[in-house]
């Protein structure tokens, strides 16, 4: 798996919306893939929280009738925790501060999404 090119598709993503915060790639068992988060952030616990919360959205939507999950968004006080569906092995959290535009963050992450996916697949199949 090329952890450079994730690294630089999450700092991607920091660099081009403005109050994106921390990005991680965690797959869905909790385990973390990689991550770019500051000091105040423990990547391990963020990707186990994240998976337990993407795992519980997919549940629901499925229960429900409602499709596919893409996304699930949980808004605090100061900030969102942002989680994406990357296929069906893996997931990427963004972590954004208060001024973070979140309906920018859906849009401008689809293309990011897509190349972490073909990422994750590349290093799949060479594994």
């Amino acid at each position: 798996m090329d952890h450079e090119a994730l690294a630089g598709e999450m700092r991607g993503l920091r660099d081009q919306i403005p109050g994106v915060t921390d990005t991680a790639v965690v797959a869905v068992d909790g385990l973390l893939i990689a991550a770019d988060t500051e000091d105040g952030i423990e990547p391990n616990g963020l990707a186990a929280l994240a998976a337990a919360g993407l795992g519980l959205a997919r549940r629901t939507t499925g229960a429900t009738g409602r499709g596919t999950l893409r996304r699930t968004v949980a808004y605090g006080s100061a900030g969102c925790a942002a989680m994406y569906a990357v296929g069906d092995t893996a997931l990427m959290v963004v972590l954004g501060d208060e001024g973070l535009d979140v309906e920018r963050l859906h849009m401008e992450s689809q293309p990011a999404l897509k190349r972490i996916g073909a990422i994750l697949t590349e290093g799949a199949v060479s594994a």
